[in-house]
């Protein structure tokens, strides 16, 4: 499945001022991939019980093939997620600084005059 700009594909995933929109396509489309993942990994496990219960020597043997795809395709979830993980944590991050950067920005003002007084021993 070829990625682009999502959680491993290689490319940062860009948050802040209009990248947050990009921050739903990219977790629809990585659990999309994750689902996909475990479906194929029900299927395989499926297989595994199959061969293991008729003890067939050639399912058995077909049985270490299928374990080894099947921790492979664990260790693809576990990046994906570890990606997802990565990708919302910066968003969250730069959507506060964002809040923060504007917040500062709305405090930033017209300064009030203070009376000649203000401050002064007489």
């Amino acid at each position: 499945m070829e990625e682009d700009g999502g959680a491993g594909s290689g490319e940062p995933f860009v948050a802040g001022r209009g990248g947050g929109a990009k921050l739903p396509h990219v977790l629809q489309k990585s659990f999309g991939e994750v689902q996909g993942i475990l479906e194929h990994n029900r299927v395989l496990i499926q297989e595994i019980s199959q061969n293991q219960e008729t003890r067939d020597a050639d399912g058995l043997t077909r049985n270490v093939a299928l374990i080894r795809e099947l921790n492979t395709n664990i260790a693809r979830v576990v990046d994906l997620y570890g990606d997802l993980s990565g990708s919302f944590a910066r968003a969250v991050n730069a959507k506060k600084a964002d809040g923060a950067a504007a917040a500062a920005a709305d405090k930033v003002g017209p300064k009030r005059p203070r009376s000649a007084g203000a401050g002064q021993q007489q």
